[in-house]
Order: C-alpha cells, then sequence, then structure tokens
C-alpha cells in the first residue's frame, strides 16, 4: 500500500543517513536532494544566537532552497543544533577538534534541537523544534581516545562528535528526548501535519 497521497513527490533536502533511514521506515517514499546552502554564512548574517532560532532557520533555509528547484513538491528541510549552556557546537573538522568538544562534553548535559520545515509552492506551510537533553558520563583521556579510535572519521559527520545510533551511545548516562529528535528528524509532529493536510494514508 502506498502511504504518501500527495499529488506531488515528497522530498528530503538532506543526505543524512539517519534521516533518510526514520523516513524510510516509516513507509514514506521520498527522494534525498541536497539543499546545497552556505549555512554558516547564514547563521552568521542571521545575527542569531539561541539555539532553538539557528536551528530553525537552517531548517526553512534549506526547505525554501530545494522547493525553488523541484516546483509543487512539498519538500522537508531539516537541521540541529547542539548547545552547552550558551556554547553552540558544529561539526568538528577533524579528531583533535572532535576530542576538545567531548572534553568539555564530557560530564555534562547539553541540548540537541531539532528543526524541521516543510515548504509546499515556495512557501513554509509547516514547521516545529523539539529539544532533547543530554548527559554525557565523566571520561578519562584514554577512554575518550579508545572511542575516538573505534568511531574513525564518523565524529566529523555530526555535531557533537556522536551518533547515538552507533557508538555514541557509549558516551551517556541520561538521556531524555524522543528517538526521532535525536537523530535529527521530530518525526512525530511531521506525520500529525501529514495526517491533518491527508497527504498520508494512515
Amino acid at each position: 500500500m502506498r502511504l504518501w497521497l500527495g499529488k506531488s513527490s515528497l522530498i528530503l533536502a538532506s543526505q543524512s543517513s539517519a534521516r533518510k533511514m526514520l523516513l524510510a521506515n516509516a513507509g514514506l517514499e521520498f527522494k534525498a536532494v541536497t539543499a546545497d546552502i552556505d549555512e554558516r554564512g547564514i547563521q552568521a548574517a542571521s545575527k542569531l544566537s539561541n539555539p532553538r532560532e539557528i536551528a530553525l532557520k537552517l531548517a526553512r533555509e534549506k526547505a525554501k532552497a530545494v522547493c525553488a528547484r523541484h516546483p509543487g513538491s512539498y519538500v522537508i528541510g531539516a537541521d540541529q543544533t547542539l548547545a552547552l549552556g550558551s556554547r553552540l557546537f558544529n561539526k568538528p573538522a577533524g579528531r583533535d577538534q572532535a576530542l576538545a568538544q567531548l572534553r568539555d562534553l564530557a560530564g555534562n548535559s547539553h541540548e540537541l534541537n531539532s528543526a524541521i520545515a516543510m515548504a509546499h509552492d515556495g512557501k513554509i506551510v509547516f514547521e516545529d523544534v523539539s529539544i532533547a537533553r543530554m548527559t554525557m558520563r565523566a571520561m578519562t583521556e584514554a577512554e575518550l581516545s579508545a572511542y575516538l579510535d573505534a568511531a574513525g572519521d564518523a565524529v566529523t559527520t555530526s555535531v557533537g562528535a556522536y551518533q547515538l545510533e552507533g557508538l555514541g551511545v557509549h558516551l551517556f548516562e541520561r538521556i531524555e528526548g524522543d528517538h526521532f529528535t535525536i537523530l535529527g528528524l521530530p518525526l512525530l509532529p511531521l506525520l500529525a501535519f501529514l495526517r491533518r493536510e491527508r497527504l498520508v494514508a494512515v
């Protein structure tokens, strides 16, 4: 049974393997298209400092950028920010930066702000931000090095230098928030919107 009822295609403005997995597991047919926007440039120009607002701004821009290239389609943009107090984290550039970030995060609680925005015909028709609170356990230098050795280059692909669905789970002692928010796609609010708009069959 085909779940997607939209007259035009559903597009995910991301090549994130976790986001693609979540949509696919929900039974939705979609295409994944790279948004190709200057995220750091847009963030700087916006002059926003609130992690929630930054995530939502970037999710909107990704959705609108891909929507402009695919008229008529429904486009999902998503972004995630990591905040330790007032400090924002970006994807580490390499192992040394990943180690420095993990030193700061270890033994502390940080927040993941996962934003989603859907664009259709050039307009944002839905948006949401969900928050997960993540508490990392205290770790020794040897434990951090062992994790980085095991995780390899994957640490540079996400903020915080971890993927909770993989080896990153070893870093945590407590998590408050749903699985979808942590993986970067607030799926439950999205599905509720699609049902309200009669865009899915379930």
